[in-house]
């Protein structure tokens, strides 16, 4: 009897221990954040890190004028948006997005499992593969662009593109540079169409080589759809002036072609003064978090293609930060954009570190660098209201005033 007794004491043991093992796994699943890459078919349902080097069609908007929320966001709060972090890389500045990543799930994406983008015109190495999918918990997606999508623009010619190298050469930074200027068209107007992006809602651009300072124990992306929010920035400097000669002057021309694009109010006033002068004011798109139904609207789609008929993404140095900014400008209102003051961050030129306490206490920098506490640019967005469609087209018709 001992022994029997003995035997069923240990069955007993082991089941409850087999229980119990069960239910800490149960438990773990049923808390384990559903991810949008759960819920997604297509190309969002390949194995961690796959390549997607997928050809895509050519983009054709069919979207009205962009409208305030994003009808296909979520609202359960207990799964994630169809968001990710996008990144455009080369195999060279492998180390610097490992270290980008490693921050970026330090101060907030450990919590929540967002997945990578990385894209990049040439074939990713298995060594970039192998280190950046070590560095990250969360799903990594690699992909190459489309060639119709990264080259010369074909409103341009050669010749003229080479004139336009030499003679900016020393006149500014990249001012030879044919690579950069690929990288600013292509972050101006394709990015967003890349197939691996075709089913997000939102996306926040990162950087190789920048610092996140502050730690973040909410959804940003959730924050952004929550409040109607369409732009999220976090730096916001001028630009310099010899590499947008033509910009505004551009610009103009399309809203007075294009008027039922525009929206009856805007926050315009921000970029363009009242003597109708570009101030140079731009978001530093190098961190940016945006609705992607803003960048895929009808109205952003013409505004790109108008810009890329000029040639001064290539004549000129027409950076992407200035063409969304003034766009965001132009076609969203003040309270549709949103500086994400408690997003500490460093890009080489500028840094941020929040000096609010409440802020401060969640970030590891120096209070010293605080940038947007006095710059130009940030007390004009705290200064300068929305004006009404009449009142921009009106400033688009004044003469230029240098």
């Amino acid at each position: 009897m001992p022994g029997h007794r003995l035997t069923r004491i240990f069955i007993l043991t082991g089941s409850l221990l087999a229980f119990a093992g069960f239910y800490h796994v149960l438990q773990y699943v049923s808390r384990r954040p559903i991810t949008v890459l759960d819920e997604m078919q297509g190309p969002w349902s390949s194995a961690k890190g796959q390549d997607m080097s997928l050809p895509v069609s050519e983009y054709a908007t069919t979207s009205p004028v962009y409208s305030t929320g994003n009808a296909t966001a979520n609202g359960d709060d207990s799964t994630l948006l169809r968001a990710a972090m996008v990144a455009l890389v080369r195999n060279s500045e492998m180390d610097g997005i490992r270290a980008t990543i490693r921050q970026v799930d330090d101060r907030f994406n450990r919590e929540f499992g967002y997945p990578y983008i990385l894209l990049n015109d040439e074939d990713f190495t298995d060594e970039f593969k192998d280190k950046v999918q070590a560095i990250t918990k969360a799903k990594v997606y690699f992909g190459k662009l489309p060639k119709s999508h990264w080259g010369l623009s074909p409103y341009v010619t050669e010749e003229k593109v080479k004139a336009a190298l030499a003679h900016n050469k020393d006149r500014y930074l990249y001012g030879g540079s044919y690579s950069y200027r690929l990288m600013c068209r292509y972050q101006s107007g394709f990015i967003f169409k890349h197939p691996l992006l075709a089913h997000l809602d939102y996306y926040w651009r990162i950087e190789p080589g920048v610092d996140y300072y502050c730690s973040l124990s909410y959804d940003p992306f959730r924050y952004m759809r929550d409040n109607n929010l369409v732009y999220g920035y976090t730096v916001a400097p001028t630009e310099k002036e010899l590499t947008v000669e033509t910009l505004w002057n551009t610009t103009r021309t399309w809203m007075l072609e294009n008027p039922e694009l525009l929206p009856e109010k805007s926050f315009i006033h921000w970029a363009i003064n009242e003597k109708s002068k570009y101030t140079m004011c731009h978001f530093w798109s190098n961190f940016e978090i945006v609705d992607l139904a803003f960048y895929r609207s009808a109205a952003y789609e013409s505004y790109f293609q108008h810009l890329d008929r000029a040639g001064g993404f290539f004549y000129e140095r027409w950076g992407d930060a200035p063409v969304h900014s003034i766009a965001a400008s132009m076609l969203l209102r003040k309270e549709q954009i949103h500086w994400f003051e408690d997003i500490g961050y460093h890009h080489p030129g500028y840094a941020h570190c929040p000096n609010k306490p409440e802020m401060l206490r969640n970030c590891i920098c120096d209070k010293g660098q605080n940038f947007m506490y006095h710059g130009m640019c940030s007390r004009r967005f705290t200064e300068v209201g929305d004006i009404y469609k009449d009142q921009a087209l009106e400033l688009a018709r004044l003469p230029d005033r240098k």
